[in-house]
């Protein structure tokens, strides 16, 4: 790298992968001329994995990302990216102006798919963002005290915990998970068992195998004919990504991720990278999925490939490997299954409360890494396959 030209570092999101990229890269590189900018529509930081539990009414801590910022030289952009030209390598920002890079870190995420299935946009909330969680959590008291009903559409990790915490905070509500399988299809025999019971526990109704065909402003229509009625009706199955990197005529897979390389680089434009849900990455036994376990991981390695890179020096391959799925039921149970790198369930797997403290600790608020990762290179928790990431 020529010592007298900056080099421009541009990161375009900044959840839990754009925030720990931006920090990791200007850890590495911090006695490096390059300049750091990170770009993002809102100045706070949301605790995503947690906006189930501030859709029922939670009071969680909020933190401003320019704080978080604060002492690593990383200039924030309060700006939404509208537009990618690879071309020119630009960015183009709501505030109608635009940002050159020399290297991009793709990290815009995912946001809940509503677009597939009629009214669903219209008439279904997300836990998309905080706003949209607290709008929710407005909803349940009157609902519950009337005896109402709320319907969950979706039954991956995110639909049940949102279930659970649902029908935990009002128990005088009908609660009903909507899901195309059974819900834990992911886990083993006896950790799936252990599920079941704590929704039937809490009340909770499951509709398996049916698909939703309509959301109407009162009930949800399944895809054999049949309404059920529905005060409150929440959408968690299936998320999509922004589309600029697709319609800048990046190189992206059927769902609009960045298609990448064995460095988590753009095969179609190495100088920017991709991660967390944004990413497509694949490993020797499959490609990732977007969720926190995998996505941290990829934004620290790309923090410090860039550094190897601009450095000089050779970089290995990125490697990952699952370790568990941690499922939280409430504020007072939860059920961990532990799994092989291609998330095979183990035969081991946590329950009760010290599944509550395992999960609480795995899935803990990022913040300190954060606030670390500004001053000491902390690693990332290890990969099942035996790098750390």
């Amino acid at each position: 790298m020529n010592a007298t030209h900056h080099q421009d570092i541009v990161i375009i999101g900044a959840g839990y992968t754009g925030m720990l990229a931006a920090l990791r890269t200007a850890r590495r590189t911090r006695r490096m001329p390059v300049r750091i900018t990170v770009v993002n529509p809102s100045a706070r930081f949301t605790e995503r994995l947690r906006l189930h539990q501030i859709a029922t009414g939670q009071q969680l801590a909020e933190y401003s990302i320019p704080d978080l910022l604060a002492g690593s030289d990383i200039e924030f952009r309060r700006a939404a990216a509208t537009a990618l030209d690879p071309t020119k390598r630009m960015v183009a920002l709501d505030d109608d102006t635009a940002l050159g890079y020399d290297i991009l870190i793709y990290a815009l995420g995912s946001v809940s798919d509503t677009a597939g299935v009629p009214g669903a946009r219209e008439h279904a909330f997300t836990l998309d963002n905080r706003a949209l969680a607290q709008r929710f959590s407005e909803q349940l008291p009157g609902i519950a005290a009337t005896g109402g009903s709320v319907t969950v559409c979706g039954g991956g990790l995110t639909g049940i915990e949102a279930a659970t915490e649902i029908a935990e905070s009002y128990p005088g509500l009908s609660v009903t998970l909507l899901s195309r399988n059974e819900p834990g299809a992911m886990m083993g025999e006896k950790a799936r068992a252990y599920l079941s019971r704590a929704l039937d526990r809490l009340g909770i109704d499951r509709r398996v195998g049916s698909d939703v065909a309509e959301v109407l402003p009162g009930a949800v229509r399944l895809s054999a004919g049949e309404l059920l009625e529905s005060d409150l009706t929440l959408w968690t199955a299936g998320v999509r990504v922004p589309p600029l990197a697709a319609d800048a005529g990046i190189r992206t897979d059927e769902r609009g991720r960045v298609v990448t390389d064995a460095t988590l680089r753009s095969v179609s434009h190495p100088e920017i990278y991709a991660v967390g849900d944004a990413a497509a990455v694949r490993m020797e036994w499959g490609p990732l999925h977007g969720t926190c376990q995998s996505g941290m991981p990829t934004a620290a390695y790309v923090g410090d490939t860039i550094a190897r890179r601009l450095k000089g020096k050779k970089v290995a391959p990125f490697r990952f490997g699952y370790v568990h799925q941690p499922l939280s039921l409430g504020r007072n149970d939860a059920v961990i299954q532990f799994v092989t790198a291609d998330e095979t369930p183990r035969r081991w797997y946590l329950t009760g409360r010290a599944a509550v403290g395992y999960k609480e600790t795995v899935s803990s608020s990022p913040l300190p890494v954060f606030r670390l990762s500004r001053h000491l290179p902390v690693p990332v928790r290890p990969s099942s396959a035996g790098h750390v990431a």
